[in-house]
C-alpha cells in the first residue's frame, strides 16, 4: 500500500543582527506562534527567489540570501478533504541564512502572518513558537562563516 500525502516545498530565512532574530507571528486555522519569515514556494519558483519574496511580504525587508543552513521536514497527519479523502501533509523546508539589505519593518496584510519583530536571541526560548525556529537556530549555530560544521 502506498501512502498518499501532499508535499509543499518552502524556504525560510534566519536573519540575525545585533543579537536579535527577525521573526514573524503566524496565525492560521486556530494555530499561532512565532516563526521564521518565509513560506511556500510558487510553482517553478527557485527557493532563493521564494525566500526573498516571502521575507519581503512578511516583514517589509529586502533580503540577500547568503547560504543554505539545512533542510527540515515537517509532518502533519491528514484531515478529511472535501472529496472525502484523507492525506497527510509534509513540508520540505529549506532554511537559509540571510541579511537585510533594504526596506523597513512593516506588517503583512491579508497573509498568514500578522506582524514581524526583532526578538533578542536570549528571549526566544520564552516565546510561543513553531519548532522550525529552534531547528533553524540550531542549524545557524552549527554552521560558522566558513560553512564547516563545528
Amino acid at each position: 500500500m502506498t501512502l498518499q500525502f501532499d508535499t509543499r516545498p518552502a524556504a525560510y530565512a534566519v536573519i540575525v543582527r545585533d543579537g536579535k532574530i527577525l521573526l514573524a507571528y503566524w496565525k492560521q486555522d486556530g494555530k499561532e506562534g512565532w516563526t521564521l519569515p518565509g513560506g511556500g514556494l510558487d510553482l517553478a519558483e527557485h527557493p532563493v527567489d521564494g525566500c526573498r519574496r516571502e521575507v519581503f511580504e512578511e516583514t517589509g525587508y529586502q533580503a540577500r540570501i547568503d547560504r543554505m543552513l539545512g533542510i527540515d521536514v515537517g509532518h502533519w497527519p491528514g484531515d478529511t478533504r472535501p472529496d472525502g479523502s484523507v492525506k497527510d501533509f509534509q513540508a520540505l523546508r529549506l532554511v537559509y541564512e540571510a541579511t537585510v539589505v533594504g526596506g523597513e519593518l512593516t506588517h503583512e496584510v491579508d497573509g498568514s502572518t500578522t506582524h514581524a519583530a526583532w526578538i533578542p536571541l536570549e528571549d526566544v526560548h520564552k516565546l510561543n513558537r513553531v519548532s522550525l525556529v529552534d531547528t533553524a537556530l540550531h542549524l545557524h549555530r552549527e554552521r560558522p562563516a566558513d560553512g564547516k560544521p563545528s
